[in-house]
């Protein structure tokens, strides 16, 4: 090879700017060890020597003000402030754009353990990149930090309580796979730092009534503690080393959560060896005193908080520990403990350390809801719907139909895709507009149809059409002063007409001469009525705003946390001009808008609106269910079927039923799609309607994902990670906390469609189940099923692995879920599925809460479903038994 002076040239200059680039690290992290003025800053001391050499150096004062959420800036020591709540449940919640996945309940319908670790990781990874910018900026506020208040894997016991959105179902196993999956992609696998920490919660035996929560006291059994409402917890933290804990508001065996030593000690750091810190959640100490009544002031709450674990307060009671250490009500070296466990967090998250050794600090904002995590945002989408019925196959639709009718509340209302403890998303896609560009030439007609419940109606942005500065009308709009403060002083920076009050600014201010952090606008003008009938008329705003109606105050609503839809209900007569007036200001959050909302009356006029395009249409999409503003946490809405933020019924609200029924007379081809947090019963509907599509909240990809699977581009692959019971009366009292009749392990009855259970494009058929003859008791035990699918289009389908404890053991569970898979299988294409179960997963759990594998006999099935006589006939699921021989074995 002949020497190239040019690229010997270009060889010396690499290896020079190579040296240089090292050199500069070098130099960097010489200055930032130069800067280390206390061993606490050090980085290369152990945790430990730092986290003594920081808490010596720290007064009483400055420790105990460290264990509040919002933790002061120590000035003094080089400490910057610090809020502990952040929230992630499904993509980075309340700090602006972000990836918007579906709902928790909703991904737990897709039974997909890899899919939820890439979850995790995107959400750290926009996580960090928020954070990142956050420091840049010098920001420090709630919803800008690394500690995240995920994932709530409490039970799904009842589906009445309003928070089961929220959770993985209903299943423990299942809970507990998806949660060590999600908690291990959030917190990484870097040997020195955290990318994020995750947190378990709420600790434990928590899952309504809502209303109740604050004062009730859960008496589980020890079986069903520890079979059923421990287990995820403790996967999180033995199997995922979740770094965070937080406990719950209600009682458990008489004490508060916050302050139980059986479960903060005994259980979370004796029996699992808990080493992170554990968080209250929001104001419960401030219960101990005022609801539960176990403590006589804020002094003693907070110190037997502190006494039995709790290290970090989310509210105000926490201060109060400076005066219960001098009245002795506490010894300051539980404080000093409280507060290493805090710090430990800090340090291992690279908080106190220079940013150029902290891998995570190099993430860029362009991660942020990019094309790669949108792709894994419909993924889960689509893995999430679940086709609950298809009669003749109906679906899936042919894309070549010309007139589609698109009726029902939930078709064009964004609230379904966000559900609660959501991001926020430029980009979202309702039903309506996914079945729209899945048929751009088709005719598309759209109604509301009904209201979601009496008095509740789908709200929407108010027209600019029906908008005027004055009462005269003589120009259309609202007059709008924008202010350089949200305070609304002085003479604003910009006069002008809006044309409606529809406004996102982000992070933005609305001009360039307006600081983004502090700014607040007026809004007046006037709205008249079209027609004659009760309007809603509110608004929507964030961080908050007041709004009057004909000069009498409708709204007063400031919120750090979240915007939420308000309106009230108004008789007006056609042509009638209502004065609004909104006084709107924005501080410190990453998401500032404001909306004026309203609906016009629901009338017999609007139904038949509805009937006349179901009739002229080839087919009729209905899309009905619930939203966040009806089902969720702690709520003051009260209407039919829905009390506290829970449901006091569990079918469809009568204003959808009606609508359904009226509908289905029709006899057009019609297709049912329910948006949920919750099970829906369906039970009418079922025997009546076509096809069922269980929808769910999907996230800013949800439209998208319904239209793929209405439309076969998507093959659906959802099944239910809860019981869908066909009526209230099948359930026992929603306050009682004892697992018989419950979910599909004690439930004895026929519902409407069980756990697991969810229908594909496809079919599958299961054989040669291979299970050894017996097994002793301290042996992992292999089993293997072919299963093939029998079709004609490709499809995944979820293998579900059951099992029965010998039926001499008594009040044991029907059955439990001890595996599954997803496995993507072409037309016509076999695979062999093994899994290998370890002795906990062979385990039962005795009366006395001791979890113990037993010799004797136990069934397994493995198929697409839970075993029953149809399902054994037809080769969906397959069976065989296995004998446990040996001496009964304790495993925990």
């Amino acid at each position: 090879m002949l020497h190239n002076p040019i690229n010997s040239f270009i060889m010396k200059i690499k290896k020079i700017v190579s040296f240089l680039f090292i050199l500069l690290i070098e130099i960097n992290f010489c200055i930032a060890q130069s800067t280390v003025k206390y061993p606490f800053q050090n980085s290369k001391l152990s945790v430990e020597e730092r986290l003594n050499d920081l808490i010596s150096r720290m007064t009483l004062e400055e420790k105990v003000g460290q264990m509040v959420y919002d933790a002061p800036a120590i000035e003094r020591l080089g400490i910057p402030s610090y809020n502990w709540w952040n929230e992630c449940l499904h993509g980075v919640a309340r700090a602006g754009q972000a990836t918007v996945f579906p709902q928790a309940i909703a991904m737990a319908a897709s039974f997909d353990e890899a899919l939820m670790y890439k979850v995790g990781v995107i959400i750290s990874d926009e996580a960090r990149a928020k954070n990142n910018q956050f420091m840049q900026q010098g920001k420090h506020n709630i919803y800008q930090g690394l500690t995240f208040w995920t994932p709530n894997i409490n039970i799904f016991r009842d589906p009445r309580w309003g928070r089961g959105q929220e959770t993985y179902g209903e299943d423990p196993y299942l809970t507990s796979r998806l949660a060590v999956n999600l908690i291990k992609g959030m917190q990484g696998d870097d040997p020195k730092y955290f990318k994020t920490i995750a947190t378990a919660k709420h600790f434990a035996v928590h899952s309504g009534p809502e209303p109740l929560r604050h004062e009730f006291d859960a008496r589980p059994t020890a079986k069903d503690l520890w079979e059923t409402y421990l287990p995820a917890f403790q996967a999180s933290v033995k199997e995922a080393k979740v770094q965070s804990v937080m406990c719950a508001y209600n009682r458990f065996m008489g004490d508060a959560c916050c302050g139980s030593n059986i479960l903060l000690q005994d259980v979370l750091r004796d029996k699992w060896h808990f080493n992170g810190y554990v968080v209250s959640d929001c104001w419960a100490i401030n219960d101990f005193w005022t609801t539960h009544k176990v403590a006589a002031s804020v002094e003693e709450a907070s110190a037997m908080a502190v006494k039995a674990g709790t290290d970090l307060n989310c509210g105000i009671s926490f201060p109060a520990l400076t005066r219960a250490v001098r009245s002795k009500l506490i010894d300051e070296k539980l404080i000093d403990q409280a507060v290493a466990r805090l710090f430990r967090a800090r340090i291992q998250l690279g908080m106190l350390d220079p940013a150029s050794e902290v891998p995570f600090t190099k993430i860029p904002m362009s991660v942020v809801d990019s094309r790669e995590n949108r792709a894994v945002a419909l993924q889960m989408a689509q893995e999430s719907v679940v086709l609950l019925k298809n009669k003749n196959n109906i679906l899936p639709l042919n894309k070549t139909i010309k007139k589609v009718a698109v009726i029902g509340p939930a078709s064009d209302d964004d609230e379904v895709l966000w559900a609660n403890y959501c991001g926020y998303n430029k980009n979202g896609i309702t039903l309506l507009q996914g079945i729209k560009n899945k048929l751009p030439n088709a005719d598309i007609r759209y109604e509301v149809g009904c209201e979601f419940s009496k008095n509740f109606p789908q709200v929407e942005v108010v027209p600019a059409e029906y908008l005027f500065v004055d009462k005269a009308k003589t120009q259309k709009g609202v007059k709008a002063e924008y202010f350089n403060n949200p305070r609304l002083t002085g003479t604003p920076k910009h006069v002008q007409v809006d044309k409606t009050i529809d406004f996102t600014w982000w992070d933005k201010a609305p001009f360039a001469d307006m600081p983004e952090d502090g700014f607040g606008v007026r809004w007046e003008g006037y709205i008249e009525a079209p027609e004659s009938g009760r309007f809603a008329i509110g608004g929507e705003g964030f961080y908050g705003y007041k709004m009057w109606v004909n000069d009498s105050l409708f709204f007063k609503f400031g919120n750090v946390h979240h915007p939420r839809k308000q309106f009230k209900l108004i008789d007006l007569k056609a042509g009638e001009m209502v004065k609004i007036k909104i006084e709107y200001n924005h501080e410190f959050v990453n998401y500032a808008m404001m909306k004026l909302l309203w609906s016009k009356p629901v009338t017999e006029q609007t139904i038949q609106k509805a009937m006349e395009a179901a009739k002229n249409a080839d087919v009729v999409i209905m899309c009905m269910g619930l939203n966040q503003n009806l089902e969720g946490e702690e709520m003051d809405v009260k209407v039919q079927g829905f009390a506290g933020g829970d449901r006091t019924e569990i079918d469809l609200p009568d204003t959808q039923k009606d609508l359904i029924k009226r509908i289905h007379a029709l006899g057009k081809p019609t297709v049912l799609v329910l948006a949920s947090g919750s099970p829906v019963s369906v039970d009418w509907e079922n025997e009546n309607i076509d096809a069922i599509v269980q929808g769910w909240y999907g996230g800013q990809s949800a439209g998208t994902a319904v239209a793929d699977v209405l439309f076969g581009d998507y093959n659906p692959s959802g099944r239910l990670p809860v019981t869908v019971y066909r009526s209230l009366s099948q359930l026992p009292a929603f306050d009682d906390y004892s697992m018989k009749g419950k979910t599909y392990r004690y439930f004895t009855g026929d519902p409407l469609y069980e756990f697991g259970y969810g229908l594909s494009y496809t079919g599958f058929k299961y054989r040669n189940l291979q299970l050894p003859k017996s097994i002793t008791t301290e042996k992992d035990l292999t089993v293997s099923v072919d299963v093939m699918n029998t079709g004609n289009v490709d499809g995944e389908e979820v293998v579900q692995l059951y099992m029965a404890q010998d039926k001499k053991y008594s009040n044991q569970p029907i059955r439990y879920l001890a595996g599954f898979k997803r496995v993507f299988l072409k037309a016509g294409e076999k695979k062999s599925v093994s899994f290998t179960l370890n002795p906990e997963q062979l385990s039962m759990v005795k009366e006395d809460g001791m979890r113990v594998v037993a010799p004797g006999k136990i069934k397994i099935s493995a198929g697409g479903k839970q075993p029953d006589a149809q399902s054994l006939k037809t080769g969906k699921v397959v069976t065989g038994e296995v004998v446990i021989k040996g001496r009964e074995i304790i495993i925990q």
